[in-house]
């Protein structure tokens, strides 16, 4: 009996170490996957390649930097990930659903539900408070008055603006509008959020502030945030950085924990 009790313990133990085993490959996997992914436009019949058999993967928790040139396909690869548009070739799978295969009714129920978007320019509503256009997408995707406002406060307080929630655009900042654009970016609780050139109309120190925010942003949301620019100073902050050239991954560093 008391080996049968020893090896009953020794199987439980194995089983626990194995699920948990399991369960961190789980949580540790990566949520985006791109694999050889080529993209080609067209430019009356000439045939223009943006991006070059591209592998890329992202975890949840992560903010990587998407740096390279003008033209490099740092955008391409941004709107491919966001269902904006189809690879040529290859494919992207975000939390194990292929991307490039939806219907377009299934990329608008994506891009609502799975994806966020920051641009360079913050394209906030002039007319509303920074608490109303954070509350604006949550009531066109349905959500109750009441459950969308304490949604817009909580994520504001993210973004350190809990004292300017009734002040509109034009009483803000550059830094602060971005931040609210990151607010109404976070209100739909996206798994990823792309950000293209998020800091290009800020200042350095300024920029800096938004590229700490995004990581801490990434780290305590457990989302993937991808970020594309081309300014070496804004890729410190990241977790990792990748670097296309000509359509082409040339690239790809962790970076040191901070």
């Amino acid at each position: 009996m008391a080996e049968q009790a020893r090896t009953t313990k020794n199987d439980i133990e194995h089983d626990s170490s194995a699920s948990s085993q399991t369960s961190l490959q789980e949580t540790n996997a990566p949520f985006i996957i791109a694999e050889q992914i080529t993209k080609n436009y067209y430019i009356g019949s000439r045939e223009v390649p943006a991006l070059r058999s591209v592998d890329l993967t992202a975890r949840r928790g992560e903010l990587v930097a998407v740096r390279g040139r003008s033209g490099s396909g740092k955008t391409t690869l941004l709107n491919l990930v966001g269902g904006l548009d189809r690879p040529t070739s290859g494919r992207i799978l975000v939390g194990g659903k292929n991307v490039g295969e939806m219907s377009e009714a299934e990329l608008v129920k994506y891009r609502r539900s799975m994806v966020a978007f920051i641009f360079q320019h913050f394209a906030l509503l002039s007319v509303y408070s920074a608490l109303e256009n954070v509350i604006l997408p949550q009531r066109i995707a349905g959500q109750p008055l009441a459950a969308a406002q304490e949604r817009a406060l909580h994520c504001l307080e993210l973004v350190d603006l809990q004292e300017r929630v009734h002040h509109r655009p034009n009483e803000l900042s550059g830094g602060q509008q971005q931040r609210v654009a990151i607010a109404r970016a976070l209100a739909l609780k996206p798994s990823v959020i792309l950000a293209d050139e998020p800091t290009g109309n800020l200042d350095l120190r300024t920029g800096l502030t938004i590229m700490r925010l995004l990581r801490r942003v990434a780290e305590e949301e457990q989302m993937v945030i991808l970020v594309a620019t081309h300014d070496p100073a804004m890729m410190d902050t990241a977790h990792r950085v990748v670097e296309l050239r000509d359509g082409r991954l040339v690239i790809d560093e962790q970076r040191a924990k901070r």
